[in-house]
């Protein structure tokens, strides 16, 4: 009796089951579309529930109404109260504040929130009106921090600041501040002409007297020969001068200062001098930070030397250059017999050693006088030449006419107290917060 073998399959593909292996398949572990298979199948492994409920359950739950980490932790700044202040400008100067700053300091945070640098710490400054004010310090003393808060570019981590009697931060602060920052951010394809247009929209001036302005301010910086060049064919000093400009075209009233004689011939950088001084005594405030410490010497009225994220020392240059335990007696040229004279005399008095010489010319004034003498001669460079007068718009004199009005609204001219009080943390009566 013959068979026949073959081999056959359900409609899953899978072999059916035979007399030596009894294996019964069940319908509820088959995969959906096999021929025995319910729609309804259950799956083989059940979990204990899905993925979002768990990590929904795990993760903490903020109640409605509770400030969320972010917000407790800026609740938490803003609740540092600096110590009580007070107002009344010390000797010197003018009277109104235009910089007051009580117990400023500044974090600077990693990814995770974390303080990583603190570049400035409890500091404390104040700026009277028509004042030169040196800041100085070694790199990474805080300086520039400090200017970039008073410029309403970053925020304080804890303290309060009042600029010309507002918040940094305010248009109406940033329409009377000017700023040389320490690398002259200048657009290269436009010339100097242009640049000045430029930021002279950015301020809303009229045409009229932008353009007045312009020719002003270029003959001050002794670019005005060459005020059509493109900037990105200037040196570096020469872009210094159009730095320089650029932050005298809106008449602010607080001018800062970064390195402004930074790559000047010593020609250019005793004219820049000369005009910082001139807008001092014409009532500009000026916040000067160099590294340049004869341009201190010469120009500020006070000065703050920084170290740490703290100011150290503070006081009037003559106070603070001060050597109490010499003198100095200036006398025309002495013969050899008079100094001997002059030293037998001091010895009985019991006041030696006594040192004498000739008194030396500094090396900036001899370069000065050789370059005034080559263009006595004639002679001439490339580059910017003299600078001329401080125009008459940030003299402040009234023979401007009427191109120097612009339609601005202009700083207070008494600083508004009750603002100043609520700026930096006071109550009406005086009282701390």
């Amino acid at each position: 009796m013959s068979s026949i073998h073959g081999s056959c399959s359900t409609a899953s593909g899978r072999p059916p089951a035979s007399a030596s292996s009894p294996v019964t398949w069940r319908p509820s572990t088959l995969r959906p579309g096999g021929s025995s298979c319910s729609s309804t199948a259950t799956p083989r492994f059940r979990r204990s529930g899905s993925r979002s409920n768990s990590a929904a359950s795990a993760r903490p739950r903020v109640a409605a109404g509770a400030a969320r980490p972010f917000e407790r932790r800026r609740e938490q700044m803003e609740s540092v109260k600096p110590a009580s202040v007070t107002l009344e400008p010390p000797p010197g100067r003018g009277g109104e504040i235009d910089v007051k700053c009580v117990g400023i300091s500044k974090s600077f945070r990693d990814f995770w929130m974390r303080p990583r640098v603190r570049a400035v710490e409890s500091l404390d400054l104040e700026i009277r009106r028509g004042e030169i004010y040196g800041l100085l310090g070694p790199n990474g003393s805080g300086k520039s921090t400090t200017i970039k808060m008073l410029l309403g570019l970053v925020a304080p981590t804890a303290g309060r600041i009042a600029v010309l009697g507002r918040r940094p931060r305010d248009v109406a602060t940033k329409r009377h501040v000017g700023y040389l920052p320490e690398e002259s951010y200048l657009y290269r394809f436009l010339s100097a002409r242009e640049t000045l247009d430029f930021y002279g929209r950015l301020f809303k001036i009229p045409t009229r007297v932008r353009r007045e302005r312009i020719d002003r301010l270029l003959e001050m910086v002794g670019l005005d020969a060459v005020g059509h060049r493109p900037v990105g064919e200037f040196s570096k000093g020469m872009q210094r001068r159009v730095g320089l400009a650029q932050s005298l075209i809106n008449d602010p009233q607080l001018l800062i200062l970064d390195e402004p004689t930074s790559g000047m011939d010593p020609v250019g950088a005793r004219q820049i001098r000369d005009l910082i001084a001139d807008l001092g005594r014409r009532g500009k405030t000026v916040l000067l930070c160099t590294h340049q410490l004869s341009d201190v010497e010469d120009l500020c009225d006070r000065v703050a030397i920084m170290f740490g994220g703290r100011i150290r020392a503070e006081g009037h240059c003559a106070d603070l250059l001060r050597e109490e335990g010499a003198t100095t007696i200036h006398t025309p040229a002495l013969s050899a017999p008079v100094t001997d004279e002059i030293r037998d005399l001091l010895a009985r008095h019991g006041i030696g050693p006594v040192q004498v010489e000739r008194p030396r010319r500094r090396l900036e004034e001899l370069f000065l006088e050789v370059v005034e003498r080559a263009r006595a001669e004639g002679l001439q460079t490339s580059g910017a030449k003299a600078g001329g007068p401080v125009p008459d718009f940030l003299r402040g004199d009234e023979s401007g006419g009427s191109a120097a009005a612009v339609a601005m609204p202009s700083p207070p001219a008494t600083m508004d107290t009750a603002l100043i009080d609520s700026l930096v943390g006071k109550h009406a009566d005086g009282t701390p917060e």
